[in-house]
Protein backbone atom coordinates (compact mmCIF):
# COMPACT_ATOMS: atom_id res chain seq x y z
CA UNK A 1 0.00 0.00 0.00
CA UNK A 2 1.72 3.33 -1.25
CA UNK A 3 2.15 5.77 1.02
CA UNK A 4 -0.06 8.34 -1.00
CA UNK A 5 -3.57 6.65 -1.01
CA UNK A 6 -6.09 7.55 1.17
CA UNK A 7 -7.40 5.47 3.96
CA UNK A 8 -10.50 5.84 5.48
CA UNK A 9 -11.38 4.86 9.02
CA UNK A 10 -15.04 5.09 10.68
CA UNK A 11 -15.33 6.83 13.94
CA UNK A 12 -11.87 8.33 14.19
CA UNK A 13 -13.36 10.59 17.19
CA UNK A 14 -14.16 7.73 18.82
CA UNK A 15 -12.21 4.75 20.51
CA UNK A 16 -10.97 1.63 18.27
CA UNK A 17 -11.06 4.03 15.14
CA UNK A 18 -9.34 6.64 16.91
CA UNK A 19 -5.97 4.29 18.29
CA UNK A 20 -6.23 2.74 13.76
CA UNK A 21 -6.26 6.27 12.74
CA UNK A 22 -3.09 7.40 14.83
CA UNK A 23 -1.27 4.38 13.48
CA UNK A 24 -1.76 5.44 10.44
CA UNK A 25 -1.22 9.18 10.62
CA UNK A 26 2.97 7.79 12.29
CA UNK A 27 3.34 5.47 9.06
CA UNK A 28 2.53 8.84 6.99
CA UNK A 29 -0.64 7.62 5.45
CA UNK A 30 -3.40 9.75 4.16
CA UNK A 31 -6.58 9.45 6.21
CA UNK A 32 -10.40 10.66 6.20
CA UNK A 33 -13.15 9.76 8.65
CA UNK A 34 -17.09 8.91 8.76
CA UNK A 35 -18.86 9.72 12.06
CA UNK A 36 -21.81 10.21 12.72
CA UNK A 37 -20.55 13.35 14.61
CA UNK A 38 -19.34 15.35 12.12
CA UNK A 39 -19.18 18.92 14.49
CA UNK A 40 -17.06 17.02 17.41
CA UNK A 41 -14.07 18.67 18.09
CA UNK A 42 -11.55 16.99 15.68
CA UNK A 43 -8.63 15.95 17.50
CA UNK A 44 -6.32 15.02 14.32
CA UNK A 45 -7.16 18.58 13.24
CA UNK A 46 -6.57 19.33 9.16
CA UNK A 47 -5.05 15.89 9.25
CA UNK A 48 -7.60 14.24 8.75
CA UNK A 49 -10.71 15.36 6.77
CA UNK A 50 -14.17 14.64 8.09
CA UNK A 51 -17.05 13.26 6.64
CA UNK A 52 -20.86 12.10 7.43
CA UNK A 53 -21.79 8.74 7.28
CA UNK A 54 -24.77 9.76 5.59
CA UNK A 55 -26.52 6.66 5.67
CA UNK A 56 -29.41 8.12 4.26
CA UNK A 57 -28.14 9.67 1.88
CA UNK A 58 -26.23 6.83 -0.39
CA UNK A 59 -24.88 8.30 -3.23
CA UNK A 60 -23.54 11.69 -0.75
CA UNK A 61 -21.86 8.28 0.91
CA UNK A 62 -20.30 7.20 -2.39
CA UNK A 63 -19.10 10.28 -3.37
CA UNK A 64 -17.19 10.65 0.27
CA UNK A 65 -15.46 7.33 -0.35
CA UNK A 66 -14.28 7.70 -4.01
CA UNK A 67 -10.73 7.90 -4.47
CA UNK A 68 -9.89 6.34 -1.29
CA UNK A 69 -8.18 2.58 -1.30
CA UNK A 70 -8.96 0.78 1.93
CA UNK A 71 -11.76 1.32 4.21
CA UNK A 72 -11.29 0.31 8.20
CA UNK A 73 -14.75 -0.34 9.12
CA UNK A 74 -15.13 -0.29 13.04
CA UNK A 75 -19.38 1.06 13.38
CA UNK A 76 -21.49 -0.96 15.55
CA UNK A 77 -23.73 -0.26 18.41
CA UNK A 78 -23.41 -1.52 21.63
CA UNK A 79 -27.06 -2.02 22.40
CA UNK A 80 -30.45 -0.91 20.85
CA UNK A 81 -30.91 3.06 21.91
CA UNK A 82 -33.53 5.16 20.57
CA UNK A 83 -34.76 4.96 17.01
CA UNK A 84 -31.18 2.91 16.40
CA UNK A 85 -31.66 -0.69 16.82
CA UNK A 86 -29.16 -3.64 16.04
CA UNK A 87 -31.58 -3.96 12.58
CA UNK A 88 -31.00 -0.35 11.79
CA UNK A 89 -27.01 -1.03 12.09
CA UNK A 90 -26.75 -3.84 9.66
CA UNK A 91 -28.65 -1.73 7.14
CA UNK A 92 -26.40 0.79 7.90
CA UNK A 93 -23.02 -1.18 7.47
CA UNK A 94 -24.81 -3.07 4.12
CA UNK A 95 -25.52 0.67 2.50
CA UNK A 96 -21.96 1.06 3.48
CA UNK A 97 -20.23 -1.94 2.08
CA UNK A 98 -21.93 -0.88 -1.00
CA UNK A 99 -21.15 2.61 -1.30
CA UNK A 100 -17.56 1.10 -1.13
CA UNK A 101 -18.14 -1.16 -3.63
CA UNK A 102 -19.16 1.48 -5.92
CA UNK A 103 -16.37 3.58 -4.67
CA UNK A 104 -13.79 1.86 -6.09
CA UNK A 105 -12.41 0.67 -2.49
CA UNK A 106 -9.66 -1.87 -2.78
CA UNK A 107 -9.95 -3.37 0.12
CA UNK A 108 -12.29 -3.55 3.85
CA UNK A 109 -10.58 -4.04 6.98
CA UNK A 110 -14.27 -4.95 9.04
CA UNK A 111 -14.09 -5.05 12.93
CA UNK A 112 -16.24 -7.57 14.28
CA UNK A 113 -16.46 -9.90 17.16
CA UNK A 114 -15.18 -13.16 18.22
CA UNK A 115 -17.95 -15.74 17.51
CA UNK A 116 -20.00 -13.46 15.22
CA UNK A 117 -22.48 -15.41 14.13
CA UNK A 118 -25.78 -15.08 12.35
CA UNK A 119 -27.65 -17.49 14.21
CA UNK A 120 -26.69 -16.38 17.38
CA UNK A 121 -29.46 -16.08 19.98
CA UNK A 122 -27.91 -12.92 21.07
CA UNK A 123 -28.74 -9.66 18.81
CA UNK A 124 -24.93 -8.01 18.93
CA UNK A 125 -23.22 -11.37 17.73
CA UNK A 126 -26.15 -12.55 15.72
CA UNK A 127 -25.69 -8.74 14.01
CA UNK A 128 -21.88 -8.91 13.63
CA UNK A 129 -22.35 -12.57 11.93
CA UNK A 130 -24.88 -11.13 9.44
CA UNK A 131 -22.47 -7.86 8.81
CA UNK A 132 -19.54 -10.55 8.17
CA UNK A 133 -21.76 -13.04 5.59
CA UNK A 134 -22.24 -9.32 3.79
CA UNK A 135 -18.42 -8.36 3.27
CA UNK A 136 -17.71 -11.43 2.24
CA UNK A 137 -20.70 -11.79 -0.54
CA UNK A 138 -20.41 -8.42 -1.85
CA UNK A 139 -17.06 -9.23 -3.90
CA UNK A 140 -14.53 -6.91 -2.30
CA UNK A 141 -11.28 -7.95 -0.98
CA UNK A 142 -11.56 -7.88 2.50
CA UNK A 143 -9.94 -8.76 5.93
CA UNK A 144 -12.10 -9.48 8.85
CA UNK A 145 -11.18 -8.73 12.28
CA UNK A 146 -12.97 -10.64 15.26
CA UNK A 147 -11.36 -9.02 18.48
CA UNK A 148 -12.43 -10.44 22.07
CA UNK A 149 -13.09 -7.66 24.73
CA UNK A 150 -10.84 -4.59 24.10
CA UNK A 151 -8.67 -2.82 26.84
CA UNK A 152 -7.28 0.39 26.79
CA UNK A 153 -7.60 3.82 29.24
CA UNK A 154 -10.34 5.31 27.91
CA UNK A 155 -12.51 1.74 27.37
CA UNK A 156 -16.03 0.76 28.64
CA UNK A 157 -16.17 -2.92 29.84
CA UNK A 158 -12.45 -2.73 32.10
CA UNK A 159 -12.75 1.33 32.51
CA UNK A 160 -16.24 0.96 34.32
CA UNK A 161 -15.29 -2.46 36.07
CA UNK A 162 -12.42 -0.45 37.29
CA UNK A 163 -14.42 2.83 38.15
CA UNK A 164 -16.67 1.12 40.28
CA UNK A 165 -13.72 -0.97 42.30
CA UNK A 166 -12.89 2.44 43.07
CA UNK A 167 -16.08 3.94 44.19
CA UNK A 168 -18.14 1.82 45.39
CA UNK A 169 -17.53 -0.58 48.64
CA UNK A 170 -19.34 -3.53 46.76
CA UNK A 171 -18.64 -4.91 43.32
CA UNK A 172 -21.15 -7.75 41.89
CA UNK A 173 -20.05 -10.66 39.83
CA UNK A 174 -23.18 -11.98 37.95
CA UNK A 175 -23.41 -15.95 38.56
CA UNK A 176 -20.31 -17.32 39.75
CA UNK A 177 -17.56 -15.51 37.70
CA UNK A 178 -16.09 -18.49 35.91
CA UNK A 179 -16.59 -17.73 32.53
CA UNK A 180 -13.68 -16.12 30.51
CA UNK A 181 -12.20 -13.39 29.01
CA UNK A 182 -9.00 -12.78 26.74
CA UNK A 183 -8.18 -9.32 26.75
CA UNK A 184 -7.14 -7.59 23.88
CA UNK A 185 -5.10 -4.02 23.86
CA UNK A 186 -6.83 -1.26 21.67
CA UNK A 187 -3.04 -0.99 20.09
CA UNK A 188 -2.14 -4.19 19.18
CA UNK A 189 -5.38 -4.68 17.78
CA UNK A 190 -4.79 -1.65 15.59
CA UNK A 191 -1.77 -2.84 14.38
CA UNK A 192 -3.47 -6.13 13.96
CA UNK A 193 -6.00 -4.19 11.35
CA UNK A 194 -3.13 -2.56 9.37
CA UNK A 195 -1.10 -5.71 8.79
CA UNK A 196 -4.25 -7.31 7.62
CA UNK A 197 -5.25 -4.62 5.38
CA UNK A 198 -1.84 -5.25 3.45
CA UNK A 199 -2.05 -8.62 2.91
CA UNK A 200 -3.50 -9.75 -0.72
CA UNK A 201 -5.63 -12.80 0.69
CA UNK A 202 -9.36 -11.94 2.32
CA UNK A 203 -8.92 -12.97 5.82
CA UNK A 204 -11.31 -13.69 8.91
CA UNK A 205 -9.18 -13.55 11.94
CA UNK A 206 -9.31 -13.17 15.59
CA UNK A 207 -7.64 -10.80 17.54
CA UNK A 208 -7.12 -11.90 20.93
CA UNK A 209 -4.26 -10.89 24.22
CA UNK A 210 -1.84 -13.57 25.47
CA UNK A 211 -3.53 -13.76 29.34
CA UNK A 212 -6.80 -15.72 29.89
CA UNK A 213 -9.00 -14.90 33.03
CA UNK A 214 -12.43 -15.89 34.07
CA UNK A 215 -14.42 -13.28 35.23
CA UNK A 216 -14.01 -13.56 38.70
CA UNK A 217 -10.25 -13.76 38.14
CA UNK A 218 -9.90 -10.39 35.82
CA UNK A 219 -12.09 -8.41 38.72
CA UNK A 220 -10.06 -9.65 41.69
CA UNK A 221 -6.49 -8.41 38.97
CA UNK A 222 -8.14 -5.21 38.79
CA UNK A 223 -9.22 -4.69 42.31
CA UNK A 224 -5.25 -5.38 43.23
CA UNK A 225 -3.68 -3.49 40.85
CA UNK A 226 -5.79 -0.40 42.04
CA UNK A 227 -5.49 -1.29 45.35
CA UNK A 228 -9.37 -1.62 46.15
CA UNK A 229 -11.17 -2.22 49.14
CA UNK A 230 -14.69 -2.87 47.74
CA UNK A 231 -16.32 -6.18 48.83
CA UNK A 232 -16.97 -8.52 45.65
CA UNK A 233 -20.15 -10.80 45.77
CA UNK A 234 -21.79 -12.87 43.67
CA UNK A 235 -25.06 -12.02 42.43
CA UNK A 236 -27.94 -14.07 40.07
CA UNK A 237 -27.69 -12.36 36.83
CA UNK A 238 -30.77 -10.56 37.03
CA UNK A 239 -29.85 -8.98 40.49
CA UNK A 240 -26.78 -8.26 39.27
CA UNK A 241 -28.19 -6.58 35.99
CA UNK A 242 -30.79 -4.50 38.14
CA UNK A 243 -28.09 -3.29 40.44
CA UNK A 244 -26.56 -2.09 37.28
CA UNK A 245 -29.56 -0.53 36.48
CA UNK A 246 -29.26 1.72 39.09
CA UNK A 247 -25.84 2.73 38.94
CA UNK A 248 -26.47 3.29 35.06
CA UNK A 249 -29.64 5.63 36.15
CA UNK A 250 -27.25 7.32 38.91
CA UNK A 251 -24.52 8.42 36.49
CA UNK A 252 -27.17 8.63 33.37
CA UNK A 253 -25.69 6.04 31.21
CA UNK A 254 -26.11 2.25 30.38
CA UNK A 255 -23.74 0.36 32.42
CA UNK A 256 -24.55 -3.30 31.18
CA UNK A 257 -27.40 -4.85 29.53
CA UNK A 258 -28.56 -8.76 29.72
CA UNK A 259 -27.74 -9.73 26.05
CA UNK A 260 -24.07 -8.52 27.38
CA UNK A 261 -24.16 -10.97 30.57
CA UNK A 262 -25.55 -13.24 28.48
CA UNK A 263 -22.53 -12.52 26.26
CA UNK A 264 -19.70 -12.84 28.84
CA UNK A 265 -21.46 -16.22 30.46
CA UNK A 266 -21.43 -18.00 27.10
CA UNK A 267 -17.68 -17.73 27.23
CA UNK A 268 -18.05 -15.74 23.56
CA UNK A 269 -14.97 -13.89 24.66
CA UNK A 270 -12.03 -16.05 24.34
CA UNK A 271 -10.54 -16.91 21.18
CA UNK A 272 -9.53 -20.86 19.64
CA UNK A 273 -6.78 -19.44 17.45
CA UNK A 274 -2.83 -18.39 18.75
CA UNK A 275 -3.06 -14.76 20.33
CA UNK A 276 -1.80 -12.42 17.79
CA UNK A 277 -2.12 -9.30 20.46
CA UNK A 278 1.54 -8.91 22.30
CA UNK A 279 0.10 -7.01 25.58
CA UNK A 280 -0.50 -8.70 28.75
CA UNK A 281 -3.52 -6.78 30.43
CA UNK A 282 -1.66 -7.48 33.76
CA UNK A 283 1.43 -5.55 33.08
CA UNK A 284 -1.01 -3.14 31.43
CA UNK A 285 -2.80 -3.09 34.53
CA UNK A 286 0.26 -2.54 36.43
CA UNK A 287 1.43 0.19 34.53
CA UNK A 288 -1.54 2.19 34.33
CA UNK A 289 -2.68 1.66 37.85
CA UNK A 290 -3.15 4.88 38.62
CA UNK A 291 -4.93 6.05 35.09
CA UNK A 292 -7.58 3.60 34.59
CA UNK A 293 -11.30 3.64 36.05
CA UNK A 294 -10.36 7.60 37.69
CA UNK A 295 -13.84 8.39 35.24
CA UNK A 296 -17.00 6.88 34.75
CA UNK A 297 -16.28 6.23 30.51
CA UNK A 298 -20.18 6.67 28.86
CA UNK A 299 -21.49 4.97 26.36
CA UNK A 300 -24.39 7.26 25.68
CA UNK A 301 -22.12 10.43 26.26
CA UNK A 302 -19.75 9.07 23.68
CA UNK A 303 -22.16 7.87 20.65
CA UNK A 304 -25.51 9.10 21.54
CA UNK A 305 -24.90 13.25 22.53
Amino acid sequence: MKTSELNVVTGAFSYTGKYITERLLSMGKNVMTLTGHPKRPNPFGSRVKVFPFNFEKPKELIKSLEGAAILYNTYWIRFPHGSLTFEKAVEHTKTLIKAAKEAGIMRIVHISITNADEDSPLPYFKGKGIIEKAIIDSGLSYAIIRPTVTFGIEDILINNITWLLRKFPVFAIPGTGEYKLQPIFVEDLADIAIDAANKNENLIIDAAGPEIYTFEELVKLIAKKIKSKARIVYLPPKAAFSASKLIGYIVKDILLTEDEIDGLMSNLLISKEKPRGETSISNWLEKNADAVGTMHASELERHYQ
